[in-house]
């Protein structure tokens, strides 16, 4: 992806706004993500509700639900982060999971009924699935064998995000001619979030009561992530401190605001608006292909689809600046 420099001497002051990493776990929890590594047993929404009364809120999202006896990767989603959680729950998903299979297989037939289940497919939920039953279509993009035993297989699987394992294990049964059943689900990787930046309900409970109790926030801070992190997969377009006060009110980005954005993106493109300080002030919609910008010395660039920067953080009209 190429970036587009329109202003390479554009300056940020430093007496409005703040660099995401500068920022402190109270201005985390009012506007970010903990990524959890969910353990087996209770539903998405009972550990979200764990971490939203253990930080003593109101509210909390998460990305993407998992049924109570599978584990891994459950993005939640703090005060304005709460915005985007639809964004997280697009992500496409990676699971491992293991599959009972009480008669033996031959690895000829086993890879070609994997290979019948790679590409789009339809997946109707089971009935014990923890969500609203939906008949639609899927894609998986991965599904490979890591191990077998004379009576379980263990796959990974990347598909879309609403993708049933427990549906592709039944599907597999069919096509194999046996019942094949899932005893065990763990969720890699959500997006770009894997378990290697996941914590523990018992790590965020150490960590909480280290900054809660001792005043020491260390440990909650490299748990808590800014808002940014959410948006890091998006096209941006940065915008100079002169404009952050008028998009984070809700206005049109113009052309006079940009300082740089990334091109090959065509009008009606969800994009990253961020301040030179890489401060996320909304998600937008462009009006205009990002590589016609440069060609422009005026009129509207974009226009603001969900806004998460507070108003208050720089100043909405700087007449006395550069415009």
């Amino acid at each position: 992806m190429t970036h587009i420099v329109l202003d390479a001497e554009a300056t940020t002051d430093p007496a409005f706004g703040q660099r995401p990493n500068e920022r402190s776990v109270e201005e985390r929890i009012a506007a970010g993500v903990l990524l959890l590594d969910k353990p087996a047993g209770p539903t998405s929404h009972q550990v979200a509700a764990w971490v939203r009364d253990r930080f003593g809120l109101e509210r909390m999202g998460h990305g993407g639900t998992l049924d109570p006896f599978a584990t891994g990767v459950l993005p939640l989603t703090f005060g304005k982060s709460m915005r985007l959680t639809g964004k997280v729950l697009t992500h496409d998903k990676t699971y491992i999971a293991v599959l009972d299979v009480p008669e033996a297989i031959d690895d000829e037939a086993l890879e070609a009924a994997l290979a019948r289940l790679r590409g789009r497919v339809y997946n109707v939920p089971p009935e014990i699935s923890a969500v609203k039953v939906q008949v639609r279509t899927r894609r998986i993009e991965r599904l490979v064998l890591l191990n077998r035993s004379p009576t379980h297989i263990v796959v990974e699987v990347a598909c879309e995000a609403g993708t049933y394992i427990r549906t592709m294990a039944r599907d597999l049964g069919l096509l194999l001619d046996r019942p094949v059943k899932l005893i065990e689900l763990r969720r890699s990787a959500s997006g770009r979030f894997d378990l290697s930046a996941s914590a523990t309900l018992q790590q965020v409970a150490d960590a909480h009561w280290l900054w809660s109790s001792e005043g020491k926030s260390e440990a909650l801070l490299r748990l808590l992530h800014p808002i940014e992190i959410l948006a890091e997969d998006l096209p941006r377009v940065v915008v100079r401190d002169a404009a952050v006060g008028a998009v984070a009110h809700g206005a049109p980005l113009m052309r006079p605001g940009v300082v740089s954005v990334d091109g090959g993106w065509t009008a009606g493109s969800l994009v990253a608006a961020m301040s030179l300080k890489g401060e996320l002030i909304a998600l937008m919609r462009l009006s205009v292909d990002s590589t016609s910008i440069q060609g422009l010395s005026d009129g509207e660039v974009a226009k603001a689809e969900t806004v998460v920067m507070t108003t208050e953080v720089y100043p909405r009209s700087w007449a006395s600046k550069e415009a």
